[in-house]
């Protein structure tokens, strides 16, 4: 179709043509097309149609799709304004389907007519005139327009149509007849960027008919710059859904220059994602489909304007197409995606510039890196996390990704609540009272526990806590345990000594976490509380985390747990219940670890696992308990339990629930303390090892198994690290490696751990 010449009627013949095959008496004006021929008719009445001479080498099956296409796009979404074929007199009067009429030229050639409604507005002359929100809402119509078409299709879809870009690498014949060596070579790059890394991994992108050229020929604007016209569907075919935007970009995007060009790609390509949110993949691909669009056009143009010098229709292409090819030339593949709007940082940066960045940027006072080789992970899905090179790691270390990472049904519930609704509790919503109630419901039945106070973190809640524990109490004295971590704020920060060399204020003191056996005197904490009486402090509330995790994993005995409980409310405070890490299930027996020990705490706190990630996080508690802090001032956190952190949270627990979470916890936890059990009768340097569902610490010592050993965990640590397995190293000596995965960790990934771990050791001994 490209070698052939467009058809060559006068306006006095395309009057003639209206009238004769459609009824239509008028004048007409021709208007610009590349091969095939429109007018604008024009009755004395002020009727207006448009009259559409197709090349003579069109197929009667390709000019029957696109007639099909526009009636099933209109009937699926009635408001696109697209414009409809009319029905020949002779066909409306006999009922027959048919849109079109053949008709035969002054050379013989046969061509097929239609006639389409008049759109009202009127072309777009200067794509630069388009601001930001126009171009945001042609990508939404070019959206929706896609997704009418989603259940459509019809077999001429498949012909062979060289602007489509599946098809960019048979513009190689005509790349060579480019005079301009450079124009040349510019052309090849293109052409070879598309070969290496689009066409092996075409089959991926997501492929449907699609209109394949909404551009500001084929669309008129109202007086807003808004689309109210699509009027022409002749470049249909079956391809990528992502050709659709790269044609649309071709159009409306590339007689910009500089950071209007980026601005423009990008305000088009928000509005297009408000209807159809786009994969990874295509976003990654998404540079060098551009490219491959506008290689399309230079080498077509360039040949068919060397053969139709005055089509100025094809000459416009040809100007605009390789500035754009130049550009994407210099900025490469990835830097042009990130700056028309498709950010990826699955980058090639090396460890050694990540790492003076992050020194640079971060500032000395953020934790350094967990191992001695740092890890850039750019991937994660269930256990398993991947580095730029594809090279996986099976997670046994994160807690806050507690159902895996990117659990398919909690990231489409996130994604589709947010493409929704995302606001704060100053308004009514149901997600966010059903999780309240799922929360509530989920607590001991003899708890008490029935309000509950939405935040964004587990540092958030804590917080919360301790200003509810003191305006309950009136009181300022809290109790942490040695080496305990509850969070980042100001006041928590006094009571997480975990890393820190800070002095300890005078209203905060640190009792003895359990021994081994899950047991201690009471004597440690009695003391503590009597060293905060001896300065004048009252105890306001004790925090602990249900394992003891930062002190070294020690999972307290029900006694020992009921002991502090008792001594704490005798010295009229509250006993805060930190779940964050011990909670949603990872103890193997309940939801939450307090659950076991029959204590009823005043306060619960939960954390990230609870959004699997995602920012959300709660305090629950006595509605007693929260009245003295209603009295002093409102509470309010403007985005904790907002819609999306809600949605998010019901999910998690619905997968904890449906994929019996809690109990492979037990199971798996239960074979991996055995499995290392086992490798300490062949290797001393394993002493103690404790554990609770799924968590496990295991102390590294020396000589008779008393002398913590941090130099050898950390070597454990990073030998492990270096067999694919990740996991940390916690205590107050840092030499306990411990052992917290997601709770979709299985008996299979157990066993790599433990063949990494005696490999390791093997090799350290």
């Amino acid at each position: 179709m490209l070698d052939a010449a467009p058809p060559e009627f006068d306006a006095a013949d395309g009057a003639e043509i209206a009238a004769s095959c459609f009824g239509f008496r008028g004048s007409s004006t021709g208007l610009p097309s590349e091969r095939d021929q429109n007018f604008l008719l024009s009755a004395e009445d002020g009727g207006k149609a448009i009259l559409k001479i197709s090349n003579a080498s069109e197929q009667v099956e390709v000019v029957e799709m696109e007639i099909a296409a526009a009636l099933h796009a209109k009937r699926v979404d009635p408001d696109l304004p697209i414009a409809m074929p009319w029905r020949p007199p002779d066909a409306a009067a006999s009922g027959a389907a048919a849109h079109h009429v053949s008709f035969e030229g002054p050379g013989g050639d046969r061509h097929l007519i239609r006639v389409y409604d008049f759109m009202p507005g009127a072309p777009l002359t200067d794509p630069l005139s388009l601001d930001h929100d126009a171009l945001w809402e042609f990508g939404r119509v070019l959206a929706r327009l896609g997704k009418a078409l989603r259940g459509f299709f019809h077999p001429a879809a498949g012909r062979p149509l060289l602007w489509d870009i599946q098809h960019a690498a048979e513009l190689r014949p005509l790349a060579v007849k480019v005079a301009d060596p450079e124009r040349r070579a510019l052309l090849g790059r293109a052409l070879d960027g598309f070969e290496e890394r689009v066409l092996p991994r075409w089959p991926l992108l997501r492929s449907q008919v699609i209109h394949g050229d909404l551009s500001i020929d084929n669309v008129t604007l109202d007086g807003e710059q808004r689309i109210s016209g699509i009027i022409d569907f002749g470049d249909m075919s079956h391809t990528a859904l992502m050709a659709d935007i790269t044609s649309a970009w071709a159009s409306v995007v590339w007689s910009h220059r500089g950071e209007k060009l980026y601005r423009a790609a990008a305000a088009l390509l928000d509005g297009y994602r408000t209807v159809t949110p786009l994969e990874e993949i295509e976003l990654e691909m998404l540079a060098d489909l551009f490219a491959a669009r506008a290689a399309a056009s230079a080498a077509i143009s360039a040949v068919r304007v060397a053969e139709h010098p005055d089509n100025t229709y094809i000459a416009a292409f040809d100007t605009n197409a390789w500035p754009l090819l130049e550009l994407l030339d210099e900025l490469g593949p990835e830097e042009a995606a990130r700056r028309f709007g498709a950010r990826s940082y699955s980058s090639s940066a090396s460890i050694d510039e990540l790492l003076e960045r992050r020194v640079r940027n971060l500032g000395p006072a953020l934790m350094a890196p967990t191992y001695s080789r740092p890890l850039h992970l750019v991937r994660g899905e269930g256990v398993w996390m991947s580095d730029p090179e594809g090279r996986r790691y099976l997670d046994a270390y994160n807690n806050v990704p507690v159902v895996g990472h990117s659990h398919p049904r909690v990231l489409e519930a996130l994604a589709r609540q947010a493409r929704t609704l995302n606001t704060n509790m100053r308004y009514l919503h149901e997600a966010v009272l059903e999780l309240a109630e799922r929360v509530v419901d989920s607590m001991p039945a003899d708890s008490g526990l029935d309000t509950v106070m939405f935040v964004n973190s587990g540092s958030e809640a804590n917080d919360l806590a301790w200003r509810i524990a003191t305006a309950h109490s009136g009181d300022t004295g809290g109790l942490a345990s040695d080496y305990a971590y509850h969070g980042i704020s100001s006041v928590i920060a006094d009571l997480s000594p975990e890393g820190s060399s800070a002095p300890m204020p005078a209203n905060v003191d640190r009792f003895p976490p359990p021994d081994a056996e899950g047991k201690r005197p009471a004597g440690g904490f009695e003391a503590a509380l009597q060293r905060l009486d001896d300065r004048g402090v009252r105890l306001a509330a004790v925090l602990v985390d249900g394992y003891f995790t930062s002190d070294g994993v020690y999972p307290p005995s029900s006694t020992y747990l009921e002991e502090i409980v008792r001594l704490t409310h005798e010295a009229g405070a509250l006993y805060v219940a930190d779940e964050v890490q011990a909670g949603h299930g990872r103890s193997g027996e309940h939801l939450w670890s307090f659950a076991a020990s029959g204590i009823r705490p005043d306060i619960v706190t939960l954390g990230k696992p609870m959004g699997n990630g995602y920012p959300v996080a709660a305090l629950v508690t006595r509605r007693e308990i929260v009245e003295g802090l209603s009295h002093l001032r409102e509470f309010f956190s403007t985005f904790g339990g907002n819609p999306p952190a809600a949605v998010t949270a019901l999910t998690v627990l619905d997968v904890i629930e449906d994929e019996q979470l809690v109990a492979r916890a037990a199971e798996v936890g239960a074979i991996l303390r055995d499995g290392i059990t086992g490798l300490a009768h062949s290797h001393p340097a394993i002493g103690a090892v404790r554990g609770w569902g799924q968590m496990t610490g295991v102390e590294i010592a020396t000589g008779d198994g008393s002398t913590p050993d941090p130099e050898l965990a950390d070597r454990i640590k990073n030998g492990l690290r270096e067999q694919g397995v990740l996991v940390g190293t916690t205590g107050p000596a840092d030499n306990v490696l411990k052992v917290r995965p997601p709770l979709v960790f299985g008996a299979g990934h157990a066993e790599i751990l433990l063949a990494a771990l005696g490999a390791v050791l093997s090799e350290l001994s």
